[in-house]
């Protein structure tokens, strides 16, 4: 059952060094994503390996130690519990999205704690997320998400949840991802 009061009691920001000690305890809390902190798609700092853990964690610390978008953040009662990587296009590698449209942001992946998941947070941070990119100008937001069954990519969202959002199917990338648009 989806416990709606839950989605209504949330606060979310965009994560930046005042919001990092909270984004770094979600990761670190059992079961979050510290083995990759969402570097799978995103840019490294040169130099650095994307196979150290510890080089990933201090090149996302970088982005927002200098002010770059990298996600919002989803609170309840003050304490952090989901995210939503969404940032402008060019801080990632190549993702196979339209390469033609200006001023795109992308939403890469998700995650939620497992105390709070199947309480319909994804669709909320799909929401906050695209007004996050909307208030900094984004013109387009692309998303990568995967079918429901697929055994792979599920960080990175299921289609219905974002053509439940107005994303608009373009296209499919390899085996598994498929690139949504949403025009703001």
């Amino acid at each position: 059952m989806v416990n709606l009061d839950i989605s209504k009691k949330l606060e979310f920001y965009p994560v930046d060094s005042t919001h990092w000690d909270d984004l770094a305890k979600l990761f670190e809390s059992p079961g979050g994503p510290h083995y990759c902190w969402c570097m799978v798609w995103r840019n490294m700092i040169n130099g650095k390996s994307r196979r150290n853990k510890l080089h990933k964690k201090n090149s996302l610390k970088n982005f927002a130690d200098n002010k770059i978008p990298i996600r919002i953040m989803g609170y309840a009662d003050n304490e952090s519990i989901a995210w939503c990587s969404i940032a402008p296009r060019e801080s990632y590698r190549d993702l196979g999205g339209e390469v033609n449209l200006p001023n795109v942001w992308s939403i890469v992946c998700f995650y939620i704690n497992r105390s709070f998941r199947n309480m319909g947070l994804t669709n909320r941070l799909i929401e906050e997320a695209i007004n996050y990119a909307k208030s900094k100008g984004a013109r387009y937001v692309e998303a990568y998400p995967v079918k429901q069954d697929s055994p792979s990519y599920r960080f990175m969202g299921f289609v219905p949840s974002f053509t439940k959002a107005g994303f608009e199917f373009r296209k499919q990338v390899g085996s598994r991802r498929n690139v949504m648009i949403l025009r703001l």
